[in-house]
């Protein structure tokens, strides 16, 4: 059960750093680098999202 958590943590995680600005953290400041995070996943979400309508 740990080993599946953890993959879809790491998952996550490389999904999120498909975004240059979150692999490569430019940010100085830990709120501005928290909203690019939170952006990257809205993104990523909404991404998902169309695929999923596309399919249907």
């Amino acid at each position: 059960m740990a080993y599946r958590d953890r993959n879809t943590v790491e998952r996550a995680i490389n999904l999120l750093k498909q975004n240059r600005m979150v692999a490569t953290r430019y940010d100085k400041r830990a709120a501005t680098f928290d909203v690019t995070v939170q952006v990257a996943s809205i993104r990523s979400w909404l991404r998902d999202l169309t695929r999923s309508k596309n399919r249907a």
